[in-house]
């Protein structure tokens, strides 16, 4: 890796979006691909950042500010990505299910997603579950993760996911849950594919089961 890149990873790993924009211009000018400016500087970066936020090292805040530091250099990068074919780790369509308000987690997750490669459709909070059908058949994403922060709005995911069966897309997803109150258990008796406690472990299951299929 140049140093270039190695200094755009630091830089997201710091939450600089100043420098990280600097240093993604710079290396353009170098002659680098965008491509390679993406995924081995700036998702680089955040993927660290992904494992220390997992480990506890650092906290929410710290993420956040990364992610803008990633952000700023992918929208820099975004002119000259238009005419390359970006390898993406898969696409995924996130929500907080209906009758939950709650985003800060699922905000986190897209971010975390977005660090790995991902693609995001992000439906935001108190998404019905026709709603996500819709997006299953608009977007045609790899996974889909449900977010609920709240007892009473848990079954919904379970509402969710039977909407899927009715509507014949279900063994076209992968589906993953997550939500302070939401454990491995839960998952496993509504018929989820996987549980992520943290947005790190999203991050990781994510890629996992884009893998196995």
């Amino acid at each position: 890796m140049s140093d270039t890149l190695k200094q755009l990873t630091e830089a997201v790993i710091a939450g600089n979006a100043t420098l990280a924009g600097k240093i993604t211009e710079q290396a353009l000018a170098e002659g680098i691909a965008p491509t390679k400016v993406l995924t081995d500087g700036l998702i680089a970066g955040m993927s660290v950042v992904g494992v220390r936020f997992k480990a506890e090292e650092i906290f929410v805040p710290e993420v956040l500010i990364a992610a803008r530091a990633m952000k700023t250099g992918v929208e820099i990068l975004r002119p000259r990505l238009a005419g390359e074919a970006v390898p993406m780790a898969g696409t995924i369509v996130l929500g907080t299910v209906q009758g939950d308000l709650h985003d800060i987690g699922k905000n986190l997750v897209a971010m975390m997603m977005e660090g790995v490669g991902f693609k995001v459709i992000d439906l935001g909070v108190n998404v019905a579950p026709e709603r996500f059908v819709e997006a299953i058949n608009e977007h045609e994403p790899d996974l889909v993760g449900m977010s609920a922060l709240l007892t009473t709005t848990m079954p919904m995911m379970k509402e969710t996911l039977e909407a899927f069966k009715a509507a014949g897309v279900r063994g076209r997803v992968k589906v993953v849950v997550g939500g302070a109150p939401v454990n491995e258990n839960f998952a496993r008796q509504i018929g989820a594919d996987g549980y992520a406690p943290d947005a790190g472990s999203a991050a990781d299951l994510a890629k996992a089961l884009v893998v196995t299929g």
